[in-house]
């Protein structure tokens, strides 16, 4: 039975997928070997902040490795960007040691790990998708199918590329979503704050007003007592006989 196109390209795709990861592994036994400062330098190039997002990338070694592999690959990878090794350059060298050290704790966690390496599956189904959807639009424009992704490394390389891509788009999605629980987190507390400098305020002005009730108390019963005597010597003043003028005799 013959195969279908998109089988054929699929085929295909693996097959220049499994070239790049053949040279990825040659590239990283070459790589193994650099000395510190190179190790240093790699881990700490400009863009590292987003390479570095990808732990294989780090450790430099295979996603299928075995933990007994990546185990040994963190020890001498980590030794050799130690400080205590390059105490020439302290600041540099801890910076890549934490790197290395982030690294390989992200891959001993079992769900981080599935997670990373779904990424690289992602990105490699997505250019597999692009290339399929190129060859389409040749075909059907009646255009030699002949593409620049056919040659291993060059496919590698937008795998390459659309994984750092998707590593980098999540990471700024988890520093936004980052922002936003602290601008939230900052916000209830806020309101915590001000509830509760407001609940003190009920409680002084309760607490004053209970302390001066007694006084408002005697304040008012000494100003209607004051009233009633007022009232009582006004009504005095009116019973009061008027006097009596004596006449005057010649």
């Amino acid at each position: 039975m013959a195969a279908t196109g998109g089988e054929s390209s699929h085929s295909m795709s693996d097959e220049l997928f499994k070239n790049f990861i053949s040279e990825v592994k040659q590239i990283e036994k070459r790589d193994s070997v650099l000395t510190s400062k190179q190790q240093i330098d790699r881990l700490l190039r400009p863009g590292s902040t987003y390479f570095n997002l990808n732990p294989f990338e780090v450790l430099q070694i295979d996603p299928d490795a075995t933990d007994d592999e990546l185990k040994k690959r963190f020890r001498a990878l980590s030794i050799l960007v130690h400080p205590d090794k390059n105490q020439d350059d302290p600041d540099r060298s801890q910076k890549a040691f934490e790197a290395v050290d982030k690294a390989y704790k992200l891959l001993l966690d079992p769900e981080q790990k599935k997670r990373i390496v779904d990424v690289i599956h992602a990105g490699k189904e997505y250019v597999e998708h692009m290339v399929k959807e190129k060859k389409k639009q040749l075909k059907k424009e009646g255009k030699p199918l002949d593409m620049e992704e056919d040659d291993p490394e060059v496919f590698g390389q937008a795998v390459y590329k659309q994984t750092m891509k998707l590593f980098a788009e999540l990471e700024i999605k988890r520093k936004e979503r980052e922002a936003k629980d602290m601008h939230e987190r900052k916000r209830a507390r806020e309101e915590e704050i001000e509830a509760a400098e407001k609940a003190k305020r009920d409680r002084e002005w309760q607490k004053n007003f209970e302390e001066s009730r007694d006084g408002r108390v005697d304040s008012w019963r000494s100003f209607q007592a004051q009233g009633k005597k007022s009232k009582e010597k006004k009504n005095r003043s009116f019973l009061k006989p008027p006097k009596v003028k004596m006449e005057q005799r010649d």
